[in-house]
């Protein structure tokens, strides 16, 4: 029994020995593991950008902008045409933004087919890939929060603060409210700009009228938005714009001959009063509205996002500030996109 009881306590010691050295290895695995999660974790920033035919140069300046003043980990959704994703990869890969993370997405202009009004005063308005922003959760899948970037920007604050940004419970996306910076109100008088619904919406028409929505309502600006996924698929808000899209097509409930052309007034209608609000340094805007008017210099230094919403782009005659969208551009290593200048 002795001999018995006394092999019973050597295999007990064997076996407690037997687990704490093979929990030590262990241990240091899951420690291991800890201090490389921050780094595998990392969370991706998405920011879409279309590569429009004619304007590519446009979407490289941006990305270049963006890639250039942050460390974050951005990852670039670029969507174009079928015919002009091959120019836009190869410009990217035989330029300094082969380091970039990037994805490039096909869009399918059949899936406007009925819902585009014809409107020969600003037929560039009703290119495709302006109506890209509706069909973010379409394009982008897997992330719950994204950014969507007009092409005529550049951003000279870190891309973290934008993608910071908050929404309110509720709010499928954030937008720049017209009304917000004191700063660009004498510009917007200037050069005779809308900045409220009455700019966009044509209120002689019942169904505009029924919306209940003020016509002296500040407008906003759907260059730059942040998207939160779950609650844009939850509200269904792609279906909501296509639906004012069909209507516009059925009444001309808005047309180009407005203030923002007939991508921003189905956003107006369907955000209306349920949106968020960027911080007004994240959007300078109306840089392409008139060749005469400026912004001061310091004002522009402290700007974290500019944008050349309007007829006159930086990379076309005449324009303003070009100086500062040119800091970010990057030559068409094909040659076929080239900037207009005075003397070219």
């Amino acid at each position: 029994v002795n001999q018995i009881l006394l092999l019973l306590l050597v295999l007990t010691v064997c076996a407690i020995l037997y687990n704490k050295v093979h929990q030590v290895p262990a241990a240091l695995k899951n420690e291991t593991v800890d201090l490389e999660s921050p780094e595998e974790m990392e969370e991706e920033i998405p920011v879409v950008i279309c590569a429009a035919a004619g304007r590519m140069g446009a979407a490289v300046a941006a990305i270049s902008s963006i890639y250039s003043n942050t460390e974050a980990n951005v990852v670039f959704y670029i969507v174009g045409l079928k015919t002009t994703i091959p120019h836009i990869r190869k410009w990217i890969e035989n330029s300094k933004l082969k380091e970039i993370k990037f994805k490039v997405v096909e869009f399918n202009p059949m899936v406007l087919k009925g819902k585009i009004r014809q409107d020969a005063s600003r037929p560039e308005l009703l290119q495709p890939l302006n109506f890209v922003r509706f069909y973010l959760p379409l394009l982008i899948q897997k992330h719950e929060k994204v950014i969507y970037l007009d092409d005529d920007i550049i951003v000279q604050g870190d891309i973290q603060e934008l993608y910071d940004t908050k929404l309110a419970p509720g709010h499928a996306a954030a937008f720049s409210d017209d009304c917000d910076l004191p700063s660009t109100h004498e510009m917007v008088r200037s050069v005779g700009m809308q900045n409220t619904y009455m700019g966009f919406l044509d209120y002689r028409k019942q169904a505009i009228r029924d919306l209940g929505i003020s016509p002296s309502t500040c407008s906003f600006n759907p260059g730059v938005i942040v998207a939160n996924m779950t609650e844009w698929k939850r509200q269904r808000i792609t279906k909501q714009l296509e639906k004012w899209m069909q209507r516009n097509v059925e009444e001309n409930l808005y047309s180009s001959t407005l203030g923002g052309g007939v991508a921003t007034s189905p956003m107006l209608i369907v955000f209306h009063g349920k949106h968020s609000t960027i911080n007004p340094m994240w959007h300078i805007r109306h840089l392409g509205w008139s060749p005469d008017t400026r912004y001061s210099v310091h004002f522009l230094q402290e700007a974290k996002l500019l944008h050349w919403n309007g007829r006159y782009k930086p990379w076309d005659y005449p324009s303003v500030h070009t100086d500062l969208w040119e800091n970010w551009f990057i030559p068409d290593p094909s040659g076929k996109f080239k900037l207009t200048r005075p003397d070219s």
